[in-house]
């Protein structure tokens, strides 16, 4: 799973046509600090998620069980909208 906050919006006329009608979110990892890390990652939307919200995502085979991905060329769907993460800090 990959957590992760809402950067953008894919627009694409043209696609899969099981793609057809489906969000496309584009994705910048972040630390559960909330902190960025490096790169980007496209998933289709499953949860309509939106601008800036932190959410849970899933890849490779994971994303093609999220609802409305099965048969679908997806490698990556977002399954969860997050309200809070919370750390465990206790010290060993």
């Amino acid at each position: 799973m990959i957590l992760a906050r809402v950067v953008g919006t894919i627009v694409a006329t043209r696609k899969d046509p099981r793609l057809e009608g489906r969000k496309l979110l584009i994705l910048k990892p972040v630390s559960p600090e909330g902190g960025d890390e490096s790169g980007y990652v496209i998933a289709v939307d499953t949860v309509s998620a939106g601008n800036r919200e932190t959410v849970i995502a899933v890849s490779g085979s994971s994303a093609r069980m999220a609802e409305g991905c099965k048969d679908a060329p997806v490698d990556c769907a977002i399954v969860g909208i997050v309200d809070t993460v919370q750390l465990d800090r206790r010290e060993s």
